[in-house]
């Protein structure tokens, strides 16, 4: 893996995208490019109390037309936040770490943010620098690459709420390890805290 690995752009990324994201001393998320219907761009996985749920941010129209990523807007047609904070609350307030991270993580799902590139960004640096301790840079690219490719390592585990009704789901959303094992969650990652 180089010391830069190219990303794209997630809001709240998997595991593996942060696994990466942490064995880096930067990273480059690729704000070039147009944004792609069905990927990880605007939407996240947790461990509900059914199973794996989706978290979708809703986009305004035009989301399909080959836009720029850095042009999509985030829609607030419908109380999105207030649904993906209920969700979170509900798969997580038993979490061990809910109540230490909850005033964190509210304020994203209160404020309006504009653009989605901005809101995953902001999201992510509280998540993997501020919360998780990750010394690294987050930068956006400056001219359009394909993001990398890279394996996803299911084989790292650590306890997770509901582990016991739907056994180890992997490569949920950084929230989960987060949540979960807090600050420690690194160990994880692929590295010791």
């Amino acid at each position: 893996m180089s010391a830069f690995p190219h990303l794209s752009l997630c809001y709240l990324p998997p595991v593996s995208w942060c696994a990466v994201a942490w064995n880096s001393d930067v990273v480059v998320i690729e704000a070039r490019e147009h944004y792609q219907k069905g990927s990880l761009r605007n939407r996240c996985y947790i461990a509900g109390p059914n199973g794996v749920q989706r978290l979708s941010i809703p986009l305004v129209k035009g989301k399909h037309q080959q836009m720029p990523i850095r042009e999509v807007r985030i829609a607030y047609d419908e109380p999105w936040q207030r649904l993906h904070w209920r969700s979170i609350r509900t798969a997580y307030g038993n979490a061990p770490y809910f109540e230490h991270y909850a005033d964190d993580l509210s304020p994203f799902y209160e404020k309006r943010f504009d653009f989605l590139l901005d809101y995953n960004i902001e999201l992510l640096s509280v998540v993997l620098q501020k919360k998780l301790g990750w010394p690294g840079e987050i930068r956006l690219s400056e001219r359009f690459r394909p993001p990398d490719v890279f394996e996803s390592d299911t084989s790292r585990r650590y306890p997770q709420v509901f582990e016991e009704k739907h056994g180890f789901l992997p490569d949920l959303s950084i929230l989960d390890l987060l949540l979960c094992c807090g600050k420690e969650g690194g160990g994880a990652l692929g590295i010791s805290i």
